[in-house]
């Protein structure tokens, strides 16, 4: 019995020892979605499966995923241009981010997680028709992201409304 136990514990570590390293080299990233942008006032819709968020998620009526997605949108804090450089700025200081675009009205981040290397892709655009920012947060692989984008949205909503 004791041999069982030791021989599954050294395939545990082994498996989580194989998964880190494949992660520090870089294989668990996944790539761009062709998708980003703004195309006709829209982002992309959610991802197929419970890996993302989305302030437009209503816009994609019959989406598996339309109803799990929804994110309210941000307020703006000026006009378009001085809203998106407070937001970049914002998101700028959450952990992981890299600006990858940046313009006066859309922000193109992306988030890597420390230790497996994982790539969120994430979104901001002005919306001047609703005077909001819109949004969109994606994991690039696997099914579930276990809440990580929307908590990510959701704590940088809070920094958004406490620097008012």
């Amino acid at each position: 019995m004791l041999r069982w136990g030791l021989r599954l514990f050294a395939a545990v570590a082994l498996v989580a020892l194989l998964t880190l390293g494949a992660g520090q080299a870089g294989l668990l990233q996944g790539s761009a979605p062709a998708t980003l942008g703004v195309q006709g006032g829209r982002l992309a819709p959610p991802s197929e499966s419970p890996n993302s968020v989305s302030s437009q998620a209503g816009l994609w009526p019959g989406h598996p995923q339309a109803a799990a997605a929804q994110i309210a949108p941000l307020p703006a804090r000026g006009d378009a241009a001085t809203t998106m450089a407070r937001l970049r700025d914002a998101v700028a200081a959450l952990p992981g981010a890299e600006i990858v675009e940046a313009r006066a009205d859309y922000v193109y981040a992306r988030f890597t997680t420390r230790w497996l290397r994982f790539v969120d892709d994430a979104e901001f655009w002005f919306d001047p028709a609703a005077g909001v920012v819109q949004l969109r947060s994606a994991s690039r692989v696997g099914r579930s992201d276990l809440g990580v984008n929307r908590a990510r949205i959701e704590a940088l909503r809070a920094a958004w409304a406490a620097a008012g």
